[in-house]
């Protein structure tokens, strides 16, 4: 049988700036990848978001970035391998008290923005993040781009990984993302999303932007939670896979 688990980037809020529903959107995935205060998040945020995670049963993750409030997280600060190390285990380290504080576990790590792109294709960087991983417990699991160098390099490291793909972006025909400064390149129609989603699930393939398409093997597929309308996307979504036979389930659970 056909499983997926579904996950979202939330905790990206910052002192009483809000940028998701998680009330909303919590309910309808099964990661939750939250975000450790370089890129976005704080203290207090971080604990919302753990609670609100476990008062809806989903495995939650770590979701380092750049130190790049101003920016998201997602310009690319040119970091060494000793920083991005450095950074890694720092903010994996910081969730991983929250989840002790609320009695759960941490159970993975995804990185954001310009430092998951980064690590996609170049292995220096990859192996960075995967020390860092490493470092703060080499029990957690490395969740990066399907076919990327920082799956191949947290494998290298001993890391358990997985592979993830992305119901709500475009794809250029090397598999990685397309730029968000492309047209196109954020899927925010609920049928293009659900085609898209299910591609990858049952063909294992997804289309590109050159009008051709790629192998792909996903474990977990992200819906961007910063995105307005991914309650609207997510519910539309699970309501595909339900329909098709398709179990919902986390991959780190």
């Amino acid at each position: 049988m056909l499983s997926i688990d579904l996950n979202a980037d939330l905790g990206e809020g910052f002192g009483h700036y809000v940028v998701a529903d998680e009330g909303h959107v919590l309910p309808l995935v099964t990661s939750a990848s939250i975000a450790c205060g370089f890129h976005a998040g704080d203290p207090l945020t971080m604990r919302r978001s753990v609670r609100l995670a476990l008062d809806h049963g989903v495995t939650v993750g770590a979701h380092p970035g750049y130190p790049d409030l101003l920016g998201f997280g997602r310009r690319d600060l040119g970091a060494t391998p000793e920083e991005v190390t450095a950074y890694v285990l720092y903010q994996v380290g910081a969730l991983a008290a929250v989840c002790h504080a609320e009695r759960t576990v941490l159970r993975y790590v995804k990185p954001h923005g310009a430092l998951y792109n980064r690590a996609a294709t170049d292995a220096v960087v990859a192996a960075a993040v995967a020390e860092g991983v490493r470092l703060a417990d080499p029990t957690l699991v490395l969740l990066g781009l399907a076919g990327s160098a920082l799956v191949s390099e947290g494998q290298r490291a001993g890391l358990r990984t997985a592979a993830e793909a992305f119901a709500d972006r475009a794809y250029l025909a090397d598999g990685t993302l397309a730029p968000r400064s492309r047209p196109g390149a954020v899927l925010t129609d609920e049928a293009a999303v659900v085609e898209q989603a299910l591609g990858i699930v049952r063909e294992q393939r997804v289309a590109t932007l050159d009008g051709g398409s790629r192998p792909v093997h996903a474990d977990s597929l992200c819906v961007h939670g910063d995105n307005p309308r991914a309650p609207a996307l997510l519910r539309a979504l699970r309501r595909r896979l339900n329909g098709e036979g398709i179990t919902i389930a986390s991959f780190a659970g």
